[in-house]
């Protein structure tokens, strides 16, 4: 397994990095080795709260590029906040567990940095959107509220079932079969000796080959420029194989119970929610409106779109205009 210097790590001449500049946002790059959270923005050294602010979350096993195709696509006067998830890409692992909600803590953590201060306006809000395991942060943020400076308003996940729906269903032969990660890099010790065996680069791919869909099109979409290179090169490292099998055994073991006992208190997401799901994917397998109407209060709203057409779980990069769309839409309403 390879260890990249910081020099090399936060390299503002990374094709990854250049690209994202390009796209009109400003990061924390020459920071970012003393910060440990290494992030993207848009419009916030003067955001005044006139838009809430979208966080938006990256997945397994990928990083804040997985939303490069989503950001243009995006009203430019939306305020943008986007992470590599503790551990992931060019962030720094935790010292404690990689539970979602010492995660979400992390990366809101660091946003209220950026704030302008002081402010009147407080709480700040925000919109999550998350894909994956950042869509399980999400929810886990949404669910607790733990930051005071941030009132989240509204919630987007991308392909995901609540943790204790999925970890319920395994007694199923073919979600077993589909899932097997889960059990597998929950074993952490296990995983990591394994995968680094395997080649963690070469475990990467194997998982985005896997999870994608069949169409040809979507498929070439998510490869552009050079994703699956980026993604695979995170994982050569020993550090990132290590924090993202420690996030599956925390998804195993503390952030289930919690959810479980969240679920048995009546405590759920009371805000607005939009559920985006592929068809091919999870649709195939849920009833995704019966399985979300358990975990969103009284107090909440279940908006649902599928993504069809051969799309994989990939949603944000295999499907982007039909993502952005309803994640635009639902923006709207909640500004």
């Amino acid at each position: 397994m390879s260890s990249l210097s910081n020099t090399e790590l936060y390299s503002e001449s990374a094709d990854d990095f250049t690209y994202m500049k390009s796209l009109g946002l400003e990061s924390n790059i020459s920071t970012a080795a003393a910060e440990k959270v290494f992030y993207y923005h848009h419009d916030l050294k003067h955001w005044n709260a006139s838009f809430p602010i979208l966080v938006l979350i990256h997945g397994y096993p990928q990083s804040s590029f997985m939303w490069r195709h989503i950001i243009p696509l995006l009203p430019t006067t939306m305020p943008l906040f986007i992470p590599d998830v503790p551990g992931y890409g060019r962030s720094a692992p935790l010292e404690i567990s990689h539970s979602k909600i010492n995660t979400g803590l992390a990366i809101l953590n660091i946003l209220s940095t950026l704030i302008p201060q002081p402010s009147s306006i407080q709480p700040y809000p925000i919109i999550l959107a998350g894909h994956d395991r950042g869509a399980h942060i999400s929810q886990r943020l949404t669910v607790s509220a733990p930051h005071p400076s941030f009132k989240i308003i509204g919630t987007i996940l991308l392909d995901i079932t609540p943790s204790l729906t999925r970890w319920s269903s395994f007694s199923t032969p073919t979600v077993s079969v589909g899932g097997f990660h889960w059990p597998f890099l929950a074993n952490a010790s296990l995983a990591i000796s394994m995968i680094t065996a395997f080649g963690g680069d070469k475990w990467a791919e194997f998982c985005l080959e896997r999870w994608s869909g069949n169409s040809a099109s979507a498929l070439a979409k998510f490869k552009d420029n050079n994703a699956w290179d980026v993604y695979t090169k995170d994982f050569k490292r020993e550090s990132v194989v290590t924090a993202s099998c420690d996030d599956y055994r925390a998804g195993a073991e503390e952030d289930v119970l919690l959810q479980e006992q969240d679920q048995k208190a009546g405590r759920k997401m009371d805000c607005p929610v939009l559920k985006i799901y592929s068809e091919l994917f999870l649709g195939s397998k849920y009833d995704m409106r019966a399985v979300w109407e358990e975990f969103v209060g009284k107090d909440g709203k279940l908006e649902l779109v599928s993504v069809g057409v051969g799309v994989g779980h990939f949603v944000a990069e295999e499907a982007p205009v039909e993502t952005a769309e309803a994640m635009i839409r639902f923006y709207q309403r909640m500004s």
